[in-house]
């Protein structure tokens, strides 16, 4: 499907090769020259057999690693691997240029729980800068090391992490084509089927305590948008109006979901409180308006719309009787936005000479930043912190799912080692 395609909602069906229930595996393709160097000492496990896909300084290294502000030592190049703080030879990895060092230890206290304990040192300073201990279960073991790299990516960055989240995304398998809506941690690991179809399943999109996501499905031969439930695995249809029903959008607060329609003539804009199921339309125009995405104060929304010919962003706030303010200009199209959590930056596709990219647009200055290559690059989605931006891409004819910093300069794919994925969305908050 290409992002023309996606955007007039004219063809919905996407060319998915074999299927897709796999973990995602992660490629960093560029990484940032001057990433701070970390050391990860593997972890003491003082709890028998190490069990399997839980290497605690393994996923630690991986996620830092994968954030691109840091470069973890590889573990066959470490200088030593000391266990205790007293263990510590600060002037032998200050001489390595190694900026920080990470020990830790998992041990079982009882039957399927266990003690994680881990610290942080500054290896200039030579002292301890943060240190935690967690209760955990085999079960909980990935999440426990994820939360660990959020409290290291802070300390040292003075932003939150985000690897202690999850991503959703589009696949599909076999001839004729049964599509997936699923959901993974960050890293491609624990991937979960919500929902199986023969028709088309598109534009999932995480509610903002991460509890569930929205999303349309053909399942009936006509569009509707569901709402599912990720831990009580119920879902809810919410619109299924005469024709378009699509590109669902959380309001930061959670009570309200932007969406596409077209069931009074052309597609345009509306909103739909979840608690009265009131509908109120903001657009009203003889172009297509689609694709909204909210502002941080879910009192205004950036949305896709060809009032000036091309596809263009603009702004609208939820004032009766405001008007849309055009956003974009550089360009012939720019659509299918995507805010930042502190709305500073947006991020679109941005189309020239056949080719789709990944680019910015700083809300202050209205400066403009392409970050990818194309030549199909679609359906970008911030990470809660802001740092990264996933996206839907394409690889050797592969449809792949791809991140790149905000600016530009780190770069990775995310591939399924048997089939397509597509459509990504990233969850604000892990619940």
């Amino acid at each position: 499907m290409t992002v023309m395609n996606r955007w007039i909602l004219l063809f919905f069906v996407a060319c998915f090769s074999q299927a897709a229930n796999a973990v995602l595996k992660i490629d960093i393709t560029e990484g940032i020259e001057g990433a701070t160097p970390i050391a990860i000492i593997p972890f003491q496990w003082n709890s028998g057999t190490r069990l399997k896909d839980s290497d605690i300084s393994e996923i630690v290294s991986s996620d830092l690693a994968r954030s691109g502000k840091f470069s973890p030592v590889a573990e066959k190049s470490l200088l030593a691997r000391p266990q205790r703080p007293e263990d510590i030879h600060f002037k032998t990895w200050r001489v390595a240029g190694v900026d920080h060092l990470v020990i830790g230890s998992v041990q079982m206290i009882a039957n399927d729980s266990f003690k994680v304990e881990f610290r942080l040192f500054n290896v200039y300073r030579g002292e301890q800068v943060l240190g935690y201990s967690f209760n955990a279960t085999s079960a909980t073991l990935r999440t426990t090391a994820h939360q660990i790299s959020d409290l290291i990516f802070e300390k040292l960055t003075g932003l939150p992490g985000a690897f202690n989240s999850r991503i959703a995304y589009i696949t599909s398998s076999g001839k004729p084509v049964e599509y997936r809506l699923q959901v993974a941690d960050t890293d491609g690991y624990n991937p979960q089927t919500l929902l199986t179809s023969k028709e088309p399943i598109m534009s999932p999109i995480w509610s903002p305590d991460g509890s569930r996501v929205a999303y349309v499905s053909f399942e009936s031969g006509l569009s509707a948008i569901f709402i599912h439930d990720i831990h009580k695995g119920t879902r809810e249809k919410i619109a299924s109006f005469k024709g378009i029903n699509s590109a669902p959008a959380w309001s930061p607060d959670g009570k309200t979901i932007a969406m596409t329609l077209s069931k009074d003539g052309n597609p345009d804009i509306y909103i739909i409180s979840l608690q009265t199921r009131a509908l109120r339309r903001l657009t009203s125009h003889w172009s297509i308006d689609t694709e909204a995405a909210w502002m941080p104060d879910s009192k205004s929304l950036v949305f896709t719309s060809s009032r000036s010919g091309k596809p263009q962003l603009y702004e609208l706030s939820l004032d009766k009787g405001s008007r849309p303010k055009r956003l974009t200009f550089d360009g012939k199209y720019n659509a299918n936005a995507s805010v930042s959590a502190d709305g500073k930056v947006i991020a679109f596709v941005h189309g020239a000479n056949n080719s789709y990219k990944i680019a910015v647009l700083y809300t202050d200055t209205r400066v403009m930043q392409v970050l990818t290559d194309g030549p199909l690059d679609e359906s970008p989605d911030f990470a809660p912190n802001g740092a990264m931006i996933l996206y839907a891409s394409q690889d050797k004819g592969k449809a792949v799912l791809a991140a790149v910093s905000t600016d530009g300069r780190q770069k990775q794919r995310l591939a399924l080692s048997d089939g397509e994925v597509r459509e990504p969305s990233w969850a604000a908050k892990r619940k």
